[in-house]
């Protein structure tokens, strides 16, 4: 398969939420048949879609060019999860907190429906806390079906979102 460059959503509230990324960057680096090539800063933002109260998270964004088909991608991105501790219950509340959550954001200008993956991530245009650290390593990145990610900027910059430190690895 031709090399094709994915973004990866990374987020995280529970659990040290920072060393969550950093331990899941590290991981990205490492995926078979692909090269981590960009990181942005990490950013803490306000739960977004929750029905009670909880922490902050913080969410950053990863480009990977990769030779995986997107399915395969998405797969070695669950195991990284579930490495670090992240579970998924059949019946639990939609945007619990999480030691980590990795999305496929975009994988090239590719659009996917299938029942376990939809490409673009169908509510990242919406989202502060996907735009902005996408628009810090991709300024000119497209989201297929919706155009310019940096046109949608405007209608989510009231979020609240706010750079923060990056934890590394040692």
């Amino acid at each position: 398969m031709k090399p094709t460059v994915a973004f990866i959503g990374l987020g995280s509230n529970l659990s040290h939420p920072r060393r969550q990324l950093a331990r899941a960057t590290a991981a990205l680096a490492h995926l078979p048949q692909s090269r981590l090539i960009a990181v942005s800063p990490n950013y803490l933002s306000a739960p977004v879609g929750t029905s009670g109260p909880q922490p902050d998270y913080v969410n950053a964004v990863a480009a990977v060019r990769t030779a995986l088909a997107p399915r395969a991608l998405l797969r070695r991105l669950q195991a990284i999860e579930r490495r670090q501790h992240r579970r998924r219950e059949a019946g639990a509340a939609r945007n619990a907190p999480r030691t980590l959550d990795l999305d496929l954001l975009l994988y090239g200008g590719r659009r996917i429906r299938a029942a376990q993956l939809v490409v673009p991530h169908p509510r990242m245009h919406e989202r502060a806390f996907v735009l902005r650290p996408l628009l810090d390593i991709a300024p000119t990145a497209g989201i297929p079906g919706h155009g310019l990610a940096r046109r949608h900027w405007r209608a989510v910059r009231g979020q609240r979102i706010a750079r923060t430190r990056t934890h590394f690895l040692r």
